[in-house]
Order: structure tokens, then sequence, then C-alpha cells
């Protein structure tokens, strides 16, 4: 029978099999540790990504892929980003002919620097048309507790899109469509670089003019690099673009921005990493988005600077210094 799986039992994946439950979806949600879909399935909730939410009835929870994804008309996959290769390769031989896959990756492939729908048409063999990009300021335990909020759901089949719309629409979440793939993509993959910076800045004791500075120019170079790429400048101005970035660099929800705080306390990656306990993926994609943007010739200063201080040691006030004494020039 019919159903939507949602492959990956972290506090996104959760919160989005509860969004799908709460529109009339039946959902099987995969978790990769047996005992995390064990405690789903004996208490109703996930104590390890967001506990005391209560999921509906319409929520089944497996460790078992072939069995979670056989039948699915709806794949949604919310794996941290670096993995999606590796785990998507297995379970293509369980997928539907005409399924939608969905991304809920906010990252950019290390080595390869394909964004996530295009690892997603590599590697299952699909035509693009039937990859959904949902993007938008979304922190999961928000969503979760049924906060009013708005995504946007990306793809270049509109009928898709709406279809995808249709099935996440709920009282609290409000879905918008868009064809614009690659720029709703790139909001979402840079805005966690940015964060990392904003983290980085309230670390070091700055405050709201800094964070105001990091947040706009963070969304220039977001928006040159999308340019570049072929992405609509107007999807920065917007849930994908703006929306996600304001999210994500001002929220203490969200991971990013709250790994760039202990970097900027003069914490090494390290250290941050075992404080955070989550997987962060700006601190990955930003060594891909920096190769990215350089392979395109475009220039992404804040992206570079926090490349510097993540994998090559750098103090975070000499990265500061280093954006301010750029050469003046017109906005």
């Amino acid at each position: 029978m019919s159903h939507a799986v949602v492959l990956g039992a972290g506090s996104w994946g959760t919160a989005f099999a509860k969004v799908l439950a709460d529109a009339g979806r039946k959902v099987v949600l995969w978790a990769r540790r047996p005992a995390v879909a064990e405690a789903i399935r004996n208490t109703g909730s996930n104590p390890d990504y967001l506990p005391g939410l209560r999921l509906p009835p319409t929520v089944r929870a497996t460790a078992d892929a072939a069995e979670a994804i056989t039948g699915a008309d709806l794949v949604v996959l919310a794996v941290p980003a670096q993995t999606l290769r590796g785990n998507l390769a297995g379970w293509v031989p369980y997928l539907e002919p005409d399924s939608t896959l969905v991304s809920l990756m906010k990252g950019i492939e290390l080595g390869t620097t394909k964004r996530m729908s295009e690892v997603i048409v590599e590697t299952a063999g699909v035509d693009p048309s039937r990859v959904v990009v949902v993007s938008g300021p979304n922190l999961a335990p928000e969503i979760a507790a049924e906060q009013p909020a708005a995504t946007v759901v990306a793809c270049t089949d509109m009928d898709r899109a709406t279809l995808v719309q249709s099935s996440i629409s709920t009282p609290y979440l409000r879905p918008y469509t868009n064809d614009d793939v690659v720029g709703c993509e790139l909001g979402g993959a840079v805005k966690n670089v940015i964060a990392l910076a904003a983290g980085i800045a309230a670390g070091m004791g700055l405050g709201d003019n800094t964070r105001a500075t990091l947040i706009t120019r963070g969304l220039a170079e977001t928006a040159r690099l999308g340019v570049a790429l072929g992405a609509d400048p107007l999807t920065f101005a917007g849930l994908a673009g703006m929306g996600d970035l304001v999210a994500t660099c001002s929220s203490p929800l969200s991971r990013n921005r709250t790994f760039g705080e202990h970097l900027g306390r003069g914490e090494n990656l390290e250290q941050a990493q075992s404080a955070t306990r989550q997987t962060t993926e700006g601190v990955k994609s930003c060594l891909a988005i920096r190769d990215l943007s350089r392979a395109n010739g475009v220039e992404m200063p804040i992206t570079e600077q926090v490349e510097r201080i993540c994998h090559e040691g750098a103090d975070p006030r000499d990265a500061m210094a280093v954006l301010m004494s750029r050469k003046p020039r017109p906005e």
C-alpha cells in the first residue's frame, strides 16, 4: 500500500514525519539505529532527538530500510548530507518506479561540490523532475511544537511540487512552491556557513550590528554564487534565502550557530563537536562551498574565513580583522 517514508530519524526527519502524518499521510520513519526505532515504537516519541514530542499513531518506526521504502510513493531523505550518496546507493533497489524523492538536506558534497539533488539524480539514476527540495526557516523543535512557519517546495516539475505541497500542508506549516531548485538548495547550504560565522561572532562577545552585517553580507555572497550557477536572484529574498538565513543565524536552536559560539569562545573543532553532539552541516560544507565558489570565480569572503577557522586553525579575531580590512567598495 502507498505510504510516505522518511529516511533519517534525527530532529528534522522526526518532525517532518509528524508533519506528513498531520497532513493525512501514513508514514514509516526509518532510523539507522534499531534502538531509536524501538524507542519510537514503544513510547510514541523520539527521546534522543525530540524528547517530549508525541508522534501521531499513523507514524510507524523501523530500522529495516527495505521494509520502510517498499511501496512508498513519497521518499523523504533526511540523513546527514555527507552520508547521502552511500546511504542512497543501498536504498535504490527498493524505490518504486515513479516515487517522488524529497530532499531535506542542506549541504554541498565534499569532493564533488554537488548539490544534494544532483547527488540524488546521479546515485539513484532518476530524472531531475522526480526530485523535490524542501527548504526554509524550519527549526525542527518549533515545527514539532506546531509553531506557525512556512517553507518552500522546489522542483522542476510543478505538478510534483504541488503534490508535495499538499502532502505537508498543515495548520502550522504553510508550504509555497518554487521551480528554482538551484537557488533553494544553495540558500539552505550556504546559510549554515554564515550561521557558523554569526555564532563565532556571538561567542566573541560581539553584538547585533555584527550579526546583521554578517547576515546581509552573507546573503550577498550566497546570491553571487547562486546567480553564477543559474539561480533566480529573487529566490534569495524569500523563505529559502533570507528567511532560513535569519532563523539559523539568530536562534539558539540552530546547531550551526551554537557550534560557532563554541569556536568563538576559543574552543577547537573537536571540543565544539563534543559539546554539540549533533551533525553540524556547515562545518564540512564550508570546504565544498569554498571550492565551488573558487571554481566559478565567485568571491565569498565570509565563507573563506569560516573555512580557515574550522579547518586551518585560524584565530577568529584574525579572521574578523581580515574581513574588516578588505578593500572598500560600493555595496
